[in-house]
């Protein structure tokens, strides 16, 4: 199968190089192109036809969203990817009614967005059996082996953690952040998800190095310095 031409659009230049680096990095796809505004991404749509668009939401001018629903329309044959650090459920809600493959919050872990074009390229090569064949009547268990894409992406994002990160307890932890803005100790947070300090400091120590987290150092009521875990900023 050939490589899977990916545009990238995304406003920021540096995010976008770290995307494109990390696609590199990944056997079978390969950059198009990369556009820092909605209307330069919409030109290449149209001119390169990728096969994949991995789409920012908030741009200077214009909206991914709204870029997406114009795809949408006029009938385009590229699929897309949202990279994004929008979190709230209106914009969730509105890219899936809008048919993206997947939604990926920043800050972007490599391991994430490899699993997603893991995924697009094995749903691809589906697509493209079932075309080959010429097959124009469908039985469930082939609609089934075709949409079912949440399920491989939480089982290929559960087996690329390491030894001794359970998802569970992760997902857990990255809720709390989400929640609540403020720094947590690693006695603090597990205390907040009824582990040791030591278990806790683990999973907090890998969200760093998956820089979701930034650690800085605070001293406490006895002069002890200790890490305070802080959620990485990001852009939108």
């Amino acid at each position: 199968m050939h490589n899977i031409s990916i545009v990238i659009a995304e406003d920021d230049h540096k995010i976008a190089e770290i995307q494109r680096r990390f696609i590199d990095r990944i056997e079978g796809f390969e950059v198009l192109g990369i556009a820092h505004s909605t209307i330069d991404a919409e030109d290449m749509v149209e001119v390169l036809e990728p096969n994949l668009l991995l789409l920012d939401i908030h741009f200077p001018k214009g909206n991914g969203l709204e870029l997406l629903r114009k795809i949408r329309s006029s009938k385009s044959a590229t699929d897309v990817i949202l990279i994004t650090a929008a979190k709230d459920v209106t914009s969730l809600t509105e890219a899936l009614h809008s048919g993206v493959f997947d939604y990926i919050l920043k800050p972007l872990v490599f391991d994430r967005l490899q699993s997603a074009l893991q995924n697009y390229r094995d749903h691809s090569k589906k697509l493209s059996a079932l075309e080959a064949k010429s097959q124009t009547s469908l039985d469930q268990s082939t609609v089934d082996l075709l949409l079912p894409r949440s399920n491989s992406q939480a089982k290929s994002a559960t087996a690329s953690l390491p030894k001794g990160i359970d998802p569970l307890t992760l997902e857990k932890i990255r809720n709390i952040f989400s929640e609540d803005s403020k720094g947590h100790t690693a006695e603090q947070m597990g205390e907040l998800v009824g582990s040791s300090r030591t278990t806790a400091r683990r999973y907090l120590e890998y969200l760093v190095s998956s820089s979701e987290l930034r650690a800085d150092v605070s001293y406490g009521s006895v002069g002890r310095p200790e890490r305070l875990y802080i959620q990485a900023e990001t852009k939108t």
